[in-house]
């Protein structure tokens, strides 16, 4: 038999495909930190300036999640992932024209971002999702999400040494090239599925309209507590990968440090995707979101009182990097669960909005505070103190046991 004819073949091939795709897009935006200081001193806007275009950013990535998720939906992911890839390379390519803050906001903030955000999780999970049996998807989420930190492996040390080799404008242009090989990606899932049989664990989904469905969700208050924790998840993300390379240089050590500090972040989310992935498939989401949120806000302690060597940043982007995106597998199954996988897309994405919301706080509060104080002290106690915040948020939302698979006699 064929690997075509072969329905679990097929299956995981759908969810490598959809990795690798989310390799890209979220590779080329999770490493975008590192041109901050190359840019300000090649334009001198200032870095408060070209933080708030990477805030700015980091809003309209959240923003286009429900509206990427909703023309899936309806359409199909297909069109919302290449409109996505094209987004982007068009920002990349226009960013090195761009001598103004107002040309950077549209570049970086708007074209990239959307570009990103439409080519991310809300829409190939739920792509993922309506594809595969529910047995699969906590996974197949993990394995997707694993594909996104792969990305960031890869194109941290990458992106440091094109800006070596070519300068911060000849790796934007290699990073637009680099995204347009995804359209192929976007054209294999451009087909709209018929979701599958619910598996007889799982109870259907009553049949409700998208406005229904969305009433419902902003009426539920476990989607709302949803949505604080994942509020901080983003402001906690966007401050690192905006402002850790000048945590480095104020530390005295190489750019190389944060580059691979990025990789390794990228590298440990691999497993901790993938083992998020697995946990949600055995214990309830809630409480696998409780001990992420936890140990953010352990790791940041330790950090504030470690030495600051290179070592240092290396054990703090393993610990942060295990959890780091490993939250969008329990949280999309969350939403999965209360509310069926018809509309997941836009309402993940939703979720994702709320994320980045935090995502704008965290990489713009992160340049006022370098400017105005002259380093990030009080953004790690802000970050520090969400994460705890966020982990008791999780505890009281409401979520079913799991119940385990039952194997065929």
């Amino acid at each position: 038999m064929r690997w075509r004819d072969d329905p679990e073949m097929k299956q995981w091939g759908l969810i490598l495909l959809a990795a690798g795709l989310l390799a890209i897009t979220m590779g080329g935006r999770q490493t975008l930190g590192l041109f901050v200081s190359p840019i300000n001193t090649s334009t001198g806007l200032g870095i408060t300036t070209i933080s708030f275009a990477m805030a700015v950013a980091q809003f309209v990535w959240g923003a286009i999640q429900p509206v990427a998720g909703a023309v899936a939906d309806r359409y199909g992911p297909g069109r919302a992932l290449a409109a996505g890839v094209i987004l982007m390379a068009a920002g990349a390519a226009l960013t090195p024209m761009m001598d103004s803050g107002v040309g950077m906001v549209f570049s970086i903030g708007f074209l990239m971002a959307a570009g990103s955000g439409a080519g991310s999780f809300s829409v190939l999970i739920g792509a993922a999702s309506q594809r595969l049996p529910a047995h699969r998807r906590g996974m197949a989420s993990g394995v997707i999400n694993a594909g996104g930190s792969f990305g960031q492996f890869v194109f941290a040390p990458l992106m440091q040494k094109l800006i070596s080799v070519f300068g911060w404008m000849g790796a934007m242009y290699s990073l637009a090239v680099i995204t347009l090989a995804a359209l192929p990606m976007a054209r294999a899932l451009r087909a709209r599925p018929a979701p599958p049989a619910p598996a007889s664990t799982e109870a259907p989904p009553p049949e409700r309209g998208m406005r229904e469905t969305l009433r419902d969700a902003f009426a539920d208050r476990s989607y709302l507590l949803l949505h604080a924790g994942f509020f901080t998840c983003g402001f906690h993300i966007a401050f690192l990968v905006t402002h850790l390379p000048g945590e480095v240089d104020l530390c005295g050590l190489p750019a190389q440090v944060a580059s691979w500090s990025l990789a390794i972040i990228g590298l440990a989310n691999i497993a901790g995707s993938l083992y998020a992935g697995w946990c949600v498939q055995r214990y309830r989401s809630k409480y696998i979101l409780f001990w992420m949120y936890a140990s953010r806000a352990l790791l940041v302690v330790a950090y504030l009182l470690a030495p600051k060597t290179a070592t240092t940043f290396y054990i703090f982007a393993a610990g942060l990097g295990f959890t780091w995106l490993a939250t969008v597998p329990p949280t999309a199954g969350v939403v999965g669960k209360l509310f069926g996988t018809r509309y997941l897309a836009t309402l993940f994405g939703l979720t994702l909005l709320s994320h980045q919301v935090g995502g704008f706080l965290g990489a713009w509060l992160g340049g006022i505070a370098i400017t105005q104080t002259g380093d990030y002290q009080w953004m790690w106690y802000a970050d520090m103190a969400l994460a705890a915040l966020a982990a008791v948020a999780n505890l009281p939302i409401r979520e079913p046991r799991v119940t385990p698979r039952l194997q065929p006699a």
